[in-house]
């Protein structure tokens, strides 16, 4: 990054004083805009609350079948579980979970995963579902 203020406080800008701002863990001050970016926090993903997971897109890929992909914004996903999609009211059992073509034994809050389920085609379900746990 090249620029005032990006890495390093620079003497080109006086009048700029810096920046601040209140967190859970009090106030946080800088100057540039790389201590602004290292001061977010980032946001609790709870696991402990049911599994929603809003669908991005949904595949149809020969040889596996239908697979929903969308980021985990609560709860986790396991192979196994059975998962219904709202609003078009389908269950179905998860056989696989697979962020980045590997697969996971669980994906967490904040993963965005791709998941093959049983079957669903891929006109039963879409985009702006919602997945969670039955």
């Amino acid at each position: 990054l090249h620029g005032d203020n990006m890495l390093d406080s620079s003497s080109n800008c006086p009048w700029y004083k810096g920046w601040e701002k209140e967190t859970k863990g009090g106030k946080s001050t800088g100057k540039t805009l790389l201590e602004a970016i290292d001061s977010i926090e980032p946001p609790k993903r709870p696991v402990d609350k049911p599994l929603r997971l809003p669908l991005q897109d949904v595949y149809k890929i020969g040889g596996i079948g239908t697979v929903p992909v969308g980021r985990i914004e609560t709860g986790v996903l396991k192979p196994g579980m059975v998962v219904t999609f709202a609003p078009s009211n389908v269950t179905t059992e998860v056989k696989s979970v697979e962020m980045h073509h590997e697969q996971l034994q669980e994906g967490q809050p904040g993963d965005n995963v791709g998941f093959n389920v049983k079957n669903v085609s891929v006109k039963e379900i879409r985009r702006g579902n919602v997945a969670g746990d039955s």
